[in-house]
């Protein structure tokens, strides 16, 4: 569903992207970690069509996103990490203009809209205007417009931030959800404990590089500490000698 082959990304002497080459499959929810700077975001507009990889290809659904970019776009929906919507719609105005975008049947999208608006508990809010909407309430929206469609991929930058915790909640069930159904989604976060309970297989990025990938028990076994949880892991291979220290001194 989603294939990565040899992508790299330079700003002149600046990579950003280095090399990934990475498959996540139909029915997955792959969880893409790294720190601040590592790639992520980059890796992600990438995928979406939003940024040219400088070497390599991208494949959506079979689809290679810079030679049939149409045809890749249409099978994803996009969460940024930052919510790009029009202020002087409301809610339910832009997630209908997202479906007609997509060529969604009207009496389809508005079935999917409604469905959406429960289980986010959208509806009190639907029809006010997006500009008096919190952080919180604009990550909805976007999260709504980005499902509207049915897309086959789901790509998810930071899904969870602005969200209390009933509808982080739904999200994540969301997102398995949409797995059970057959769809792929790739999601980046920086909540590893969300990454650790959710995700059917992680892969780490540390200066562009892809440095470790697999289930968590999988790097749980590799790790050289024997260390029991993600972010000791995640620690262990992207942290400074700090960290490291930090890491022995706790798993003694």
């Amino acid at each position: 569903m989603l294939r990565l082959q040899q992508v790299s990304k330079a700003y002149d002497s600046l990579v950003a992207v280095d090399n990934l080459t990475l498959d996540v499959n139909a029915g997955e929810l792959f969880g893409f970690l790294g720190p601040n700077g590592a790639g992520k975001t980059t890796t992600i507009k990438m995928i979406c069509g939003l940024l040219l990889p400088t070497s390599g290809s991208i494949e959506v659904c079979g689809h290679d996103v810079t030679t049939d970019p149409i045809e890749a776009k249409a099978r994803i929906g996009l969460v940024p990490d930052s919510p790009v919507l029009y202020k002087k719609l409301t809610g339910r105005e832009f997630v209908r203009f997202v479906g007609e975008l997509y060529g969604v049947d009207s009496s389809i999208a508005e079935r999917r809209l409604t469905d959406l608006l429960e289980l986010l508990d959208m509806k009190e809010n639907a029809d006010n205007l997006i500009e008096t909407y919190s952080h919180g309430m604009k990550q909805k929206t976007m999260i709504m417009a980005a499902l509207i469609h049915d897309p086959d991929v789901v790509v998810l930058d930071e899904p969870t931030v602005g969200l209390d915790p009933r509808s982080a909640k739904v999200v994540k069930d969301v997102l398995r959800a949409l797995c059970e159904k057959g769809k792929t989604v790739f999601m980046s976060t920086h909540i590893l404990e969300i990454a650790e309970r959710v995700c059917d297989r992680v892969g780490i990025i540390d200066r562009g590089k892809l440095i470790a990938v697999g289930t968590v028990e999988e790097l749980k076994s590799k790790s050289r500490a024997g260390l029991m949880s993600l972010e000791d892991i995640f620690l262990e291979l992207t942290g400074g000698p700090d960290q490291l220290e930090i890491i022995k001194f706790l798993s003694s």
